[in-house]
């Protein structure tokens, strides 16, 4: 059985709402795969894409589109129809959507941000981040610089995994050891959460949904909820809302660990 299918619940599960974000199809690092599955396995009320869902940099260079990634556009059409609500963010590697905000087709919304209020009261801002990112913001020649670099790693990090495998050793990454060692990495990380927490406090917010660092997490920021959807490039994570308003954190890797145990030896 591929890690794909052990990902995969054994039905599907009704949930008030879905969280993805930096997804980057077009890219050859998109774990499309992974994510189709994902979606195959949760019937939601309304889905977020919570930017960077289409990698607008790197397809400016040459076309990659393999049929997984379409894939993944036709399970969220699929959801769509079946009268799933998809509000789509923007982010700052799709911002050639921006002109586009505001925009409704049918259960579907290209926006710049949106409000989100949870089964328990609380006010969500649902927004990419790029905005709260100084590099990205002010600094547009480091931020691809920026890019490239990420590139490199998770280069490595596809060369890594592919002789650990050899030798019979479990999956790593590199490009998130990184964030928690490299003392910049963390820096950045922590300005970034203090800023989109300052905004929400700012605006009466009591949390902030966000994507654009690829570092899932739920945590307090003061007194903000923080909760940031990751990435399905390295860590392939999302947010899920259940019927109570509570917010998990769904990761990829224990879900196929959780789902191992379950299989008969």
């Amino acid at each position: 059985m591929s890690h794909a299918e052990l990902s995969r619940p054994s039905r599907k599960q009704r949930v008030r709402t879905l969280w993805i974000s930096d997804v980057h199809l077009g890219t050859r690092d998109c774990q499309a795969e992974h994510l189709s599955q994902f979606l195959k396995g949760y019937q939601a009320d309304r889905v977020y894409l919570v930017g960077d869902i289409i990698d607008g940099w790197k397809l400016r260079g040459g076309i990659y589109w393999p049929q997984a990634h379409t894939n993944v556009i036709r399970r969220l059409l699929t959801m769509s129809k079946r009268g799933t609500e998809v509000i789509y963010v923007t982010g700052n590697h799709d911002e050639f959507l921006r002109r586009y905000s505001k925009l409704i087709l049918g259960n579907i919304q290209l926006v710049d941000e949106a409000e989100h209020l949870t089964a328990d009261g609380r006010r969500l801002l649902v927004v990419h981040g790029d905005q709260f990112d100084v590099i990205t913001r002010y600094h547009r020649w480091l931020a691809f610089l920026g890019d490239r670099a990420y590139e490199f790693t998770l280069v490595l990090n596809r060369w890594l995994n592919h002789w650990r495998a050899r030798y019979g050793y479990g999956y790593w990454s590199l490009s998130a050891y990184l964030k928690h060692k490299v003392k910049g990495a963390v820096n950045f990380i922590s300005d970034f959460e203090n800023a989109i927490a300052h905004e929400c406090t700012r605006r009466g917010f009591h949390g902030v949904v966000c994507g654009h660092i690829h570092h899932a997490e739920i945590r307090k920021v003061g007194e903000v909820d923080y909760l940031n959807c990751g990435d399905w490039v390295e860590s392939c994570t999302a947010l899920i809302e259940h019927w109570d308003g509570s917010v998990e954190l769904y990761r990829l890797a224990e879900a196929q660990a959780v789902a191992a145990l379950r299989e008969p030896a």
